[in-house]
C-alpha cells in the first residue's frame, strides 16, 4: 500500500469530509502492508502481545502520554470527566493511559434520541451500514465474511439474522471507548468467541478480509422493544487488552445505558438485525455505497424502525 493511503470519513456532526489521523499508522502499514510485517502477523495479532501492551497502559508512567496525545489528536477533553487526580488540570488528571482511554463524558454532553422508532448510536464511532447482509457486500470486507453465521459463530442463533440489516461501528484510539444499548430490552444470551487480535483499521482490512470473523469477539443476543432481536458483537483488536462488560446482563436494560468498554486499542462493534425490522440511516447507507464511513456521535440516530 502506498504511503499516500488516506482514510476519508464523512463527519455528520460537522457536515464535512475529514481525513482520519491514525494513531500508530506506521505500525499498521508495517504489519499489513510490508512483506516482513505480514510474516510476523501472527505475533502482532496474538492475545499475549496485546495483553502485555494493554497492561503497560495501566502504569503511572503511561499517564505521561495523555497530555501530548490530547494535543496531537485535538481531543475536546473539556467534554469529559476528570481522572483520579481531581486536583490537577484535566490533561494531567488521569493516573494511567488506560484511565484516560475509558474516560466518561460529562453529564449532558451526549443524549440519546427519545423517539421510539429511532435507534440511538450505541458507540461514538465511524459507521458503515447495509440494509441486508448478502454475499455481494464489498465494504469494508468481502461480503462472505459478513454473513451472520460467521460473525455470530452459532448457526442456530444466526438464523434470525440472515438477510437482515447490519451496522459496523469502528472505534479509533482517539475515541470515547464505552459502548451502550441502542434501545430498551433484555439479554437473551451472551458468550465469548476466542480469536486473534488483528487491527480493524481499513488498511488492515484491505489485506486481511477475514478479520471480523477471526478476531476475538463477544456476542450478545438482545431482545429489544422497538427493533426486534439484535446480535450485538464487540470485536477485539490489536492492543485491546480486554473487552469489559460493565452492565449486569441478567437485568433489563434501558436505551442509552452503558453496556461495557474496551481497554486500550481501537476496536469495533457490529450490530446485526432481523430482516425487515429496521434500516440504517439514509446518510449512512449513501456514504457506505460511496465507500465512506460516517462519523456519528453517541446517541444520535443510526437507524429507523421499519
Amino acid at each position: 500500500m502506498s504511503q499516500g493511503f488516506e482514510i476519508q470519513i464523512f463527519n455528520r456532526h460537522k457536515n464535512r469530509i475529514d481525513i482520519e489521523k491514525v494513531y500508530g499508522d506506521g505500525m499498521v502499514k508495517f504489519a499489513y502492508g510490508n512483506p516482513i510485517g505480514r510474516i510476523l502477523g501472527s505475533v502482532i495479532a496474538s492475545k499475549m502481545l496485546s495483553q502485555l501492551y494493554g497492561k503497560s497502559q495501566d502504569s503511572l508512567k503511561s499517564g505521561q502520554k495523555v497530555a501530548p496525545f490530547i494535543k496531537n489528536f485535538n481531543i475536546a477533553i473539556d467534554q469529559y470527566q476528570k481522572g483520579s487526580f481531581t486536583e490537577n488540570p484535566i490533561e494531567t488528571s488521569y493516573q494511567s493511559f488506560n484511565e484516560f482511554f475509558i474516560r466518561k463524558f460529562q453529564e449532558g454532553q451526549r443524549t440519546f434520541t427519545e423517539k421510539n422508532d429511532e435507534m440511538g448510536a450505541f458507540a461514538e464511532a465511524r459507521y458503515f451500514g447495509h440494509e441486508s447482509m448478502t454475499d455481494d457486500l464489498t465494504v469494508p470486507v468481502k461480503g462472505s465474511m459478513l454473513r451472520a453465521v460467521d460473525l455470530i459463530g452459532d448457526g442456530e442463533l444466526a438464523k434470525d439474522f440472515i438477510g437482515g440489516p447490519l451496522m459496523i461501528a469502528r472505534l479509533c484510539p482517539v475515541d470515547y471507548h464505552r459502548y451502550h444499548y441502542p434501545d430498551h430490552g433484555k439479554t437473551l444470551k451472551a458468550f465469548t468467541i476466542p480469536g486473534d487480535l488483528h487491527s480493524v483499521n481499513p488498511l488492515a482490512l484491505k489485506y486481511r478480509q477475514d478479520i471480523f470473523i477471526n478476531n476475538e469477539r463477544r456476542v450478545s443476543i438482545l431482545d429489544t422493544e422497538h427493533f426486534g432481536k439484535l446480535a450485538y458483537i464487540e470485536v477485539g483488536a490489536t492492543c485491546v487488552g480486554k473487552i469489559v462488560q460493565s452492565f449486569d446482563e441478567s437485568k433489563s436494560f434501558e436505551k442509552g445505558a452503558e453496556k461495557g468498554y474496551f481497554l486500550f486499542g481501537g476496536s469495533t462493534v457490529v450490530l446485526c438485525g432481523e430482516k425487515g425490522k429496521w434500516a440504517p440511516s439514509e446518510d449512512m447507507l449513501k456514504n457506505t455505497k460511496a465507500g465512506l464511513e460516517t462519523y456519528i456521535q453517541l446517541g444520535d440516530v443510526v437507524a429507523q424502525a421499519s
